[in-house]
């Protein structure tokens, strides 16, 4: 372990901006799969890219969401108001995730879209079922949104001000583990976000894995702006 040393140190001494506790818990988390990914053999190469892509940072969410068990949901199948993405990002996602969703969607090409059903939502829709296309591969932001009342979620997908939705604690966790991927590699290897919407819409339309990832990719200020949106949303996530 002692010639894997410096990777380790660099994700303890990363800077992270959110709150401490999601802080100390991602850097935990990133120190974690690195020391185990050493520990299996894998090779100094295969740790930072596995960092980079947020394969990491994803397996920390996803670790946090398991141990979830939040009752009085209204979140069910054919309910798909939290898939009316705001703006024209969608939300941020990794390029690990950006890459299976690519994967998922570019075989359905051609085929009816969930802006076939609302023209601001979720490519990854089926516009008949409302159900996603690519479930099993849907990333952090998707997996962690949760609402009690599918009221006020309409309401918000159409513009207006409601309460009863948030994301899990986690997908703050996910953000943090993604800044300190990215400070930990500085000046090692990039470590990039992407947009949501771009990303789908590129998938579905014929482009290829590297189009849609260089289209849809984010300047770095994007995660600054979610981590600050993160932590102000912090206090409202759903427990």
């Amino acid at each position: 372990m002692k010639k894997n040393a410096p990777l380790i140190e660099l994700i303890n001494r990363s800077k992270v901006n959110s709150v401490s506790n999601i802080a100390k818990r991602a850097k935990r988390g990133i120190s974690a799969f690195a020391k185990s990914m050493f520990q299996s053999g894998k090779s100094n190469e295969t740790v930072i890219n596995n960092i980079a892509d947020g394969s990491a940072a994803k397996g920390i969410g996803q670790i946090g969401l398991s141990s979830y068990n939040p009752t009085g949901l209204a979140c069910k199948s054919g309910c798909a108001f939290c898939c009316i993405l705001s703006g024209e990002d969608g939300g941020i996602i990794s390029e690990s995730e950006a890459t299976l969703l690519f994967n998922d969607l570019s075989k359905l090409q051609g085929e009816p879209d969930g802006r076939d059903w609302n023209p601001k939502a979720c490519p990854a829709l089926n516009p008949v079922t409302l159900a996603c296309r690519t479930y099993s591969n849907r990333p952090m932001i998707c997996r962690s949104y949760v609402s009690t009342d599918a009221t006020a979620c309409q309401k918000v997908s159409e513009g207006e001000s409601a309460a009863g939705m948030g994301t899990l604690e986690p997908y703050h966790t996910y953000l943090a583990s993604l800044e300190v991927s990215r400070n930990s590699l500085k000046g090692i290897k990039r470590v990039c976000t992407y947009s949501l919407s771009k990303l789908t819409a590129n998938a579905l339309s014929g482009a290829t894995l590297e189009y849609s990832l260089n289209n849809s990719r984010h300047k770095p200020i994007e995660l600054n702006k979610e981590i600050k949106r993160s932590k102000n949303d912090i206090s409202r996530a759903v427990k």
